[in-house]
């Protein structure tokens, strides 16, 4: 679906990304974890093609280098759930999430773009205040209208289809934390992919088929849940000690702190 060679990106001359080589399949969830400051939203703000790298390095989707993708076209293709939306949007929440089939009409959306709408509302539980000003909501509700419109500009009948979520979680309660996880998991297996930034090991190896572990700009492990989640990698990433068990119910690998 979406693979980099050798990644690196300066900001203000400080080095970002290091060398960064990445391989995600279709129908594959990858998660990047690791502690602040390691990189994780910077890579995939180069990934989404929304800054440009240093030197000549060519990011290829579907086989095509994105950048020379149409953006109109390449919009329908792919999708973006930003870490900081905006907090001020003078819209009802159905306006907003509406947004995300702007790339489907020029001047007024069809009976179908309200359809796609509704059913994206329904998957994040915001239906009962799509009427509401967006500007009243808590931050969780907030988030949930964002994941609501990403997933409303996907929803169409294009095959293979990318999503990138840069920390998705932020602000929302245990249970909506794990909807919004198993929507994206039910995503990738329409042979979908999802490449997200998370902070939670322990639901990253929960849910994701790949993690990248990342380390100050640097890939410091890649593969399966349970080949990076390891006791040495992680406490050598986050420098701080951790052991390793296996879930009691999932017999997914947990991640202990302290």
């Amino acid at each position: 679906m979406i693979k980099g060679h050798k990644i690196s990106y300066q900001s203000q001359k400080v080095s970002i990304l290091k060398g960064v080589d990445i391989n995600v399949g279709y129908g594959e969830f990858l998660a990047i974890v690791g502690p602040n400051g390691a990189g994780k939203s910077s890579l995939l703000n180069v990934l989404a093609n929304e800054i440009k790298t240093d030197q000549k390095q060519d990011i290829y989707f579907k086989e095509k280098i994105i950048s020379r993708w149409n953006l109109e076209e390449l919009s329908k293709h792919k999708a973006k759930f930003s870490q900081h939306n905006a907090q001020d949007i003078p819209l009802l929440v159905k306006d907003v999430v509406l947004m995300g089939r702007y790339p489907y009409f020029s001047s007024q959306p069809a009976t179908e773009d309200f359809v796609v709408v509704e059913k994206a509302m329904q998957k994040t539980d915001i239906v009962h205040f799509q009427e509401r000003d967006y500007n009243s909501l808590s931050g969780g509700e907030k988030q949930r209208v964002h994941l609501a419109r990403v997933l409303a500009q996907l929803d169409n009948d294009i095959a293979h289809r990318l999503l990138f979520l840069d920390e998705p979680l932020n602000n929302l309660d245990i249970k909506h934390q794990h909807k919004t996880l198993e929507l994206i998991k039910k995503f990738t297996k329409n042979n979908n992919t999802a490449i997200v930034v998370l902070h939670d090991l322990n639901l990253a190896a929960s849910f994701a088929d790949k993690i990248l572990l990342m380390e100050k700009g640097e890939v410091l492990a890649y593969g399966l849940p349970e080949e990076v989640f390891t006791e040495d990698k992680i406490s050598r990433a986050y420098g701080f000690p951790c052991s390793i068990c296996k879930h009691p119910i999932n017999e997914s690998t947990m991640i202990l702190f302290g």
